[in-house]
């Protein structure tokens, strides 16, 4: 079995603010080891099931956050920024199964950090769908008939999860009090539960892959029109309103290109 997982850090045990998940800040270190702990959880519990390859992508921010040196040695790590499928990175039809690890909901949730791939973005529609970062990653596995096995995160990103994936298998770590509080789980206990959770979940069944219809119509909303105007630099990208684009792609990764092109340019 090969394995994919996705690290990101908002949903990680313990995180509250974006002080902790930024490089340079105070508490930054502190964190990317207790991210990179749990990404090491969840490599573990993968070979515990008898994975033959495990593959980590670092899926936060700059993309430079876990500290190799501390994941189990037979894992691998793809690090860096930018890349060309950003948080899924290295995916392909050769994996059998990913994990994500330390997600956090989509933008305007009850969720401790919530935002959806950057700050600018208030909704990201497929086909009319409402999906957070989880929706994202996963419906890119999809095209490639991979299935997203376990989520780990706080409980309003354990249920987008369920909602989205049925079947899927997941770690609470920590409980929304507010977007910048939080009820945690000791750091300990979140990577027994993460290591145990992920191992049960690669031993199946599996939840079936999160396919998109063809062609896909893609909405993004941003939060002020600012994001929206960056419209007239993509091609074949249509204003619907001062805050909403829609574009029309082939398949689901080109809406996928698509979409992370349209939030970079709504960030200028």
């Amino acid at each position: 079995m090969n394995v994919y997982i996705a690290v990101d850090m908002e949903g990680i045990a313990g995180v509250v603010s974006w002080e902790e998940t930024t490089g340079g800040k105070a508490d930054y270190e502190r964190f990317r080891r207790l991210m990179t702990a749990e990404a090491d959880a969840a490599v573990r519990g993968a070979f515990d099931a008898g994975a033959r390859d495990v593959l980590v992508n670092d899926a936060h921010g700059s993309m430079r956050n876990l500290v190799i040196e501390e994941l189990e040695p037979r894992a691998e790590l793809i690090g860096g920024s930018p890349k060309a499928a950003s948080m899924m990175e290295g995916l392909d039809a050769d994996i059998d199964a990913v994990v994500m690890i330390g997600f956090h909901s989509m933008a305007a949730s009850f969720g401790v950090l919530n935002h959806t791939y950057t700050g600018s973005v208030l909704e990201y529609r497929v086909n009319g769908h409402r999906m957070g970062e989880i929706g994202m990653c996963a419906a890119l596995a999809g095209q490639y008939g991979v299935p997203v096995a376990f989520v780990s995160g706080d409980d309003t990103t354990i249920q987008e999860a369920r909602a989205l994936i049925p079947g899927i298998a997941t770690a609470q770590v920590k409980r929304y009090v507010g977007r910048y509080a939080a009820r945690s789980l000791n750091p300990r206990r979140s990577r027994e539960l993460i290591r145990s959770g992920v191992g049960g979940a690669l031993l199946g069944p599996l939840p079936d892959p999160l396919r998109v219809e063809i062609p896909v119509t893609l909405r993004l909303s941003f939060t002020d029109s600012a994001g929206a105007d960056a419209h007239n630099l993509m091609p074949g990208a249509k204003r619907l309103d001062p805050l909403t684009v829609e574009y029309t792609a082939e398949d689901y990764a080109d809406a996928y290109r698509a979409a992370r092109a349209l939030m970079l340019l709504g960030g200028l």
